[in-house]
């Protein structure tokens, strides 16, 4: 193996597992909450040989560094080797080994026996060991490769955010960035990660912005645990107007459920109640509403904007989809919403259901007026029945008009008598002078047919 070769080696292999490493690192320290930010919103571990691609050490004046001898590179492959083989303890007691004869080597091959053993340290999630090692590293200055010296930095900032060192990876990114040609967004996504852990919300902000920005100006993509993180950073301070702006952006670009539905809230919130309604309405058509909140709060708003026949067609959707239980309080609001759409037939069927749930006799009571105007004369007197024997009406002298009106329609003169002789009955106890004299009036009206009646059967008799 040629040095090269072995250079290249051991930076792709460092690079790969740190990749994989930090991913797992980082979630373990996520953190959770109304917008639940990712914390490795900042992007990932970038392998050696990726970084030095996307951002390259600035152009100065070609370093002179002191050559690698051939003995540093031998211990460096026996220990690439007894890592491939996952024999870290034996990597490290090479490597160690190599250390004690420090005093004979220069910068470049101290710094170049520290990496590895830095590597090991975090192959055995020994992470303070680690940064131990790689802080020897970058102390050499100029007398190490720029890649070396840059990719370093990278990884000191990084690990020590893992430890949440938030002030050592904030310094050591800024020294990267100080030495990197045209850095890209990631590293200020990382910044505003480290500064939101530390709940400087401003700097965190502001950070973000310049990642946005730099990944617009060279048409990379911003992801979509970024703009989450802005979202929630702006949450934090009550920035509600960017709040909204965030989630514009989330909603267009990563159309998901929990976006549409932030998004009405915070709307809902700040009293733009069509803005509310627009955003759930888009997440209902989109599929996107599951819970039982998501289909009530979009079916409330549509009613209160007078449009019942579409709040009835979500409330439908909402018990077919089993996020709306069909208790009495529920099918009750679809009721009204059919009645409202002069959809008899579909309020009468949701009321009877709710109806039968139902501990008192409002909805039998309902149910009564809509079978009278729907001239189905039986069924209403059945309703009024259930609505007076349940009880809990608030005028139960108007559901015995209603009775004996039905009662009337269906030629039961006699009964439907009685029903007003009980609804004159309650309004005198009452005190319901109005009804009294309704009833009152319906009793002589029935007294004179009833009179009338059997005049004509004894005339045709």
């Amino acid at each position: 193996m040629t040095k090269i070769e072995l250079a290249n080696r051991w930076a792709w292999s460092r690079g790969k597992t740190l990749t994989r490493g930090f991913t797992a690192a980082t979630v373990a320290l996520a953190l959770t909450g109304v917008f639940s930010p990712i914390s490795d919103s900042l992007g990932q571990w970038t392998a050696i040989s990726a970084t030095a691609e996307e951002a390259p050490a600035k152009k100065q004046k070609t370093r002179r560094v002191p050559s690698l001898s051939e003995g540093v590179y031998k211990k460096l492959g026996e220990g690439q080797e007894a890592i491939d083989a996952k024999d870290l303890a034996g990597a490290e007691e090479i490597i160690k080994t190599a250390l004690d004869r420090s005093r004979r080597y220069n910068e470049n091959e101290i710094a170049n026996l520290h990496n590895m053993l830095g590597y090991i340290y975090y192959l055995k999630e020994d992470y303070d060991g680690a940064l131990r090692e790689y802080k020897i590293v970058v102390s050499q200055g100029e007398k190490i490769p720029e890649g070396l010296e840059t990719t370093t930095l990278y990884t000191v900032a990084q690990l020590s955010y893992v430890q949440e060192n938030y002030d050592d990876a904030l310094k050591y990114m800024e020294i990267w960035i100080s030495k990197a040609l045209n850095p890209s967004s990631a590293p200020r996504f990382f910044m505003a990660t480290v500064y939101y852990q530390m709940k400087e919300y401003d700097k965190a902000i502001n950070q973000m912005q310049l990642g946005i920005q730099i990944a617009e100006e060279r048409g990379t993509t911003v992801k979509e645990q970024q703009w989450s993180l802005l979202t929630f950073l702006y949450f934090e301070k009550e920035d509600w107007p960017n709040v909204i702006e965030t989630l514009k952006v989330l909603v267009e670009k990563f159309p998901k459920r929990e976006h549409w539905v932030r998004l009405a809230g915070v709307y809902g919130q700040e009293g733009f109640e069509k803005e509310q309604m627009y955003s759930l309405e888009a997440a209902y058509t989109a599929g996107f509403l599951e819970k039982k909140t998501d289909f009530t709060n979009l079916a409330g708003l549509l009613m209160q904007e007078e449009v019942p026949y579409r709040a009835a067609k979500v409330l439908v959707a909402g018990f077919k989809a089993e996020a709306i239980e069909p208790d009495t309080t529920n099918l009750q609001a679809l009721g009204q919403a059919w009645q409202l759409s002069q959809e008899v037939d579909n309020a009468i069927e949701a009321y009877e259901g709710a109806a039968k749930l139902s501990e008192d006799g409002k909805i039998y009571e309902r149910l009564s007026y809509l079978y009278l105007e729907d001239d189905q004369f039986d069924r209403c007197v059945d309703s009024a029945t259930g609505a007076l024997d349940k009880g809990g009406l608030r005028k139960a002298q108007s559901v015995y008009i209603v009775k004996g009106m039905c009662q009337y329609n269906l030629d039961k003169l006699t009964a439907a008598r009685d029903s007003f002789v009980q609804c004159r009955r309650v309004a005198r106890r009452e005190e319901d002078k109005a009804n009294q004299r309704v009833c009152g009036q319906w009793i002589t009206f029935i007294d004179r047919e009833s009179a009338r009646l059997k005049q004509l059967a004894a005339a045709s008799g």
